[in-house]
């Protein structure tokens, strides 16, 4: 217990700032966001995919957030033909999950085993494990894109200790962030860090890492959480997360234990989605700026990503002027692109909407 304190008693300038940047955003997401129920509805159901698909391809998974979405639009009658897809199954509805109900959710031993057999409760070759801590040793090691094995990132925490350091983690966590040891961005990274050094499951720790890291901070009270993708934030700087969590577990269990590596990245992460989530939500609403029919050209469009000024009007039943003239005043709003001259005109909705 008392290590973990050691590893945060070298707290920098950087961090400080960080830190101090992330809390004035907090503050500005609180006062300022002006989507309605909707809009944010909306702009959480697109995170879902989002993070779904970076969080699983950090892991290997192939799928691309445009199959992660037909995928789980389609779920009655599509069954889970692969492994990726019945983890994306698994994560999505994990996240929703703590994205919805984070408050009912307790932070406990018992809670994270639970939530670990949620995450690969439909992927087969899990069964006999899923929920339970590992009961054989377990690297981390380097993957390139290509499949390409680079060896051993670091060793991990042997099966035998895995219960008595999972205990010691959870509680000192818990105490941490009650007590107020440390500023609560500090203590939900250290866990981030410590919990993957442990990596206490045969498999799903990474994946599992990032759903945790959503609940505690949604326990702490950042509510932009499920408005920008962290995970995504993550896969865009893959290398530098590896790098940054190696860097930090290589001092843990030493003389010199210090975690500033991994806070530093774990920080910058957060300070970057707290800042697009108050850039998703400064502006006007636009629920408020179309009619009931632009309204729902739009919303197609939010469905489907691309169509057709014929396709929106055969799917809608909206006649033909009256979709051109939503279609123009979402191209001026910035919210669409038009791509295409003449019959093969088409109108994509923008990356920064979604």
């Amino acid at each position: 217990m008392r290590s973990f304190d050691t590893r945060l008693t070298t707290i920098s300038p950087e961090l400080i700032r960080l830190i101090g940047e992330i809390e004035q955003l907090k503050g500005q997401w609180v006062s300022s966001s002006k989507l309605s129920p909707k809009g944010l509805h909306r702009l959480k159901r697109s995170v879902l995919v989002t993070s779904t698909g970076a969080s699983t391809r950090i892991e290997g998974s192939q799928l691309t957030d445009e199959q992660v979405d037909t995928l789980m639009r389609g779920l009655t009658i599509q069954k889970m033909a692969n492994r990726d897809e019945q983890e994306v199954r698994g994560y999505f509805e994990l996240l929703q999950n703590i994205f919805d109900a984070w408050e009912s959710i307790p932070f406990s031993e018992g809670s994270i085993k639970h939530l670990h057999q949620e995450l690969l409760k439909y992927v087969e070759k899990d069964n006999v494990h899923r929920g339970d801590y590992k009961h054989k040793e377990n690297q981390v090691r380097l993957i390139d894109p290509k499949g390409k094995d680079h060896g051993t990132l670091f060793d991990t925490t042997p099966a035998f200790l895995t219960p008595k350091e999972m205990s010691e983690l959870v509680e000192w966590t818990r105490k941490a962030l009650a007590d107020a040891t440390f500023h609560p961005l500090l203590v939900i990274g250290h866990f981030v860090v410590a919990f993957l050094h442990i990596h206490p499951f045969e498999d799903g720790n990474g994946r599992l890492s990032r759903l945790l890291t959503n609940l505690l901070l949604l326990k702490s009270g950042y509510a932009f959480v499920p408005y920008v993708s962290q995970e995504k934030l993550i896969e865009d700087q893959k290398t530098g997360y590896y790098l940054a969590l190696r860097a930090s577990q290589q001092t843990f269990k030493t003389k010199r234990e210090d975690a500033t590596a991994w806070l530093t990245f774990f920080l910058k992460i957060v300070n970057m989605q707290a800042a697009q989530a108050i850039q998703r939500t400064a502006h006007e609403d636009i629920e408020a700026m179309l009619s009931t029919k632009q309204l729902a050209v739009w919303h197609y469009l939010q469905e489907q990503h691309e169509a057709t000024p014929r396709a929106i009007a055969a799917a809608t039943g909206i006649a033909r002027p009256t979709v051109a003239q939503a279609l123009n005043k979402l191209v001026a709003l910035k919210r669409i692109a038009r791509m295409g001259e003449g019959a093969a005109t088409r109108y994509r909705v923008k990356d920064s909407t979604l």
